[in-house]
């Protein structure tokens, strides 16, 4: 068994693609912070294969990571010199391994903020890019403004603060560029929230004026933040990964990363100091990602929330379980076709029917393994932003609403916090304790779990909406998830 390093490449005995290009040959040009798996299946992977094909060689990624968490990234980063193993998945079984070389440095800000800082100042530097979670960005839930009262944010304001957080650390750097007549570098979101360049523009701006209103005007002036639409189910890494990088490729990987075959990115091409030519390794850059971000919104991820919630309380673990139950497929394709597509523009270049399928034998894909509980995680952030939508234009245009509805009954009776066979459930979720106590509340209220305006607005207050909402619940509290599922099937 080989340590995974640069120098051990050449010896590495397993069936597992290797960068053709000469790393210590690599520039840094882009800075990304927040590197998990889904941007090593991702981003990384997409500038890997420009790499492989001579192109985009002064574009590397060195890795930032904010979080105190972020800690051990960093050290595995450090020991790996950056590499790591990405195994692509099929369907059939057949895994594609390959080892990705285009992150080539990893700094952790709570030791060294001033080492970030003065990365991102650098004139090689020319994106600074982002996977952090909607959570991330500091909004609030309800008014969708920047919360400066959040500790940190109060901690960065001061003047003269060490920052703390992405925003004082990429605030401080472009301060640093202006002061010393550099253009300033590109900031791009590749986070899963609709919007996400407008919303990371809104929320630095805000952070920015906060610091100093000159800086405010300037950032708002002159900073590009193109939106994107990003997509690949990228589980979590777990302890069987690792033995299979061992198993397979003969190397020691501390954090590899599985994912799926499919992979797609839609990028608005809106860039100050250039960009890698993203088109040459399949990214789609477009004028305007919103028609491709609100089918992925509402299409994949709304329907893992459909599935995630009813397949869990059945008993199923993980997703492919649930996909491959006709009862929940046949549950997810009514709500595609029949709810969530009337609420979509066309797609330049999409056919919606062929993608929807694509998406059923995604989710059923049992070498992903992608857990249940993963997609069933954070729903009061992803619930309004996915499928309440949904609902609210269906509703205004007489639309089919009962399917939608019946999502959200379950997500209420998941968060009772037992399932069917009287197992416990770990409900995760900023609001898990008030919508815990909510659900606990509901066999004797029916509507305690939608009365919070914070998460539905008025939706409770819609008699079409908690009708079909009520049907559901009580399906699933006298019947159960399958006798709830075939109570839909039969309205269709």
């Amino acid at each position: 068994m080989q340590p995974l390093k640069n120098y051990t490449l050449p010896n590495v005995p397993g069936p597992v693609s290797q960068p053709a290009y000469n790393r210590s040959q690599l520039t840094e040009g882009i800075v990304h912070f927040g590197v998990g798996g889904f941007h090593r299946a991702h981003q990384a992977m997409y500038l890997d294969r420009l790499m492989n094909a001579g192109k985009a060689l002064d574009w590397a990624i060195c890795g930032v990571g904010v979080l105190p968490g972020d800690a051990h990234m960093k050290k595995v980063m450090d020991s790996q010199d950056c590499l790591y193993t990405l195994t692509v998945k099929h369907s059939d079984g057949i895994r594609h391994g390959m080892i990705i070389g285009s992150i080539i440095n990893y700094l952790f800000a709570p030791e060294n903020p001033e080492a970030v800082i003065e990365k991102m100042a650098s004139p090689a530097i020319r994106i600074v890019s982002l996977t952090v979670t909607e959570g991330g960005y500091n909004f609030h839930h309800v008014t969708g403004e920047f919360d400066a009262d959040n500790p940190d944010v109060v901690h960065d304001l001061q003047p003269g603060a060490i920052p703390r957080t992405t925003f004082g650390l990429i605030t401080a750097a472009l301060a640093r560029r202006r002061q010393r007549g550099l253009a300033p570098f590109t900031v791009m979101s590749c986070d899963n929230i609709q919007g996400n360049g407008n919303v990371a523009r809104e929320m630095f701006t805000a952070f920015a004026a906060l610091k100093d209103p000159e800086m405010g005007t300037w950032v708002a002036a002159n900073v590009p933040f193109p939106n994107s639409m990003v997509d690949r189910i990228t589980p979590a890494t777990t302890d069987e990964d690792r033995l299979t990088a061992v198993r397979e490729y003969g190397v020691e990987d501390a954090w590899p990363v599985v994912c799926e075959p499919f992979a797609q990115w839609v990028l608005e091409d809106h860039f100050s100091l250039g960009r890698p030519p993203f088109e040459d390794a399949g990214v789609q850059l477009v004028a305007d990602v919103e028609p491709y971000e609100l089918m992925k919104l509402r299409l994949l991820n709304a329907s893992h929330q459909g599935m995630c919630y009813f397949g869990h309380l059945a008993g199923y673990r993980y997703a492919h379980e649930a996909a491959q139950d006709p009862l929940f497929a046949r549950f997810l394709l009514d709500y595609m076709d029949k709810e969530a597509t009337p609420t979509l523009q066309p797609v330049p270049g999409i056919d919606r029917t062929a993608y929807k399928q694509t998406l059923i034998d995604r989710f059923s894909n049992e070498h992903v393994r992608d857990t249940l509980a993963r997609l069933c995680a954070e729903s009061s952030d992803r619930i309004p932003k996915w499928l309440l939508p949904v609902i609210r234009t269906n509703l205004d245009r007489g639309g089919e609403i009962h399917r939608s509805a019946a999502i959200v009954a379950s997500w209420a009776r998941y968060a009772e916090g037992i399932d069917e066979q009287g197992q416990p459930i770990d409900v995760v979720d900023r609001l898990k304790i008030d919508v815990m106590a909510a659900a606990a509340r509901q066999r004797e209220d029916r509507f305690a779990f939608i009365a919070n305006r914070d998460l539905f607005g008025d939706l409770a207050d819609n008699e079409r909406f908690t009708t079909a909402y009520a049907s559901t619940l009580d399906d699933l509290h006298n019947g159960g998830s399958r006798f709830a599922l075939e109570s839909l099937a039969r309205r269709s």
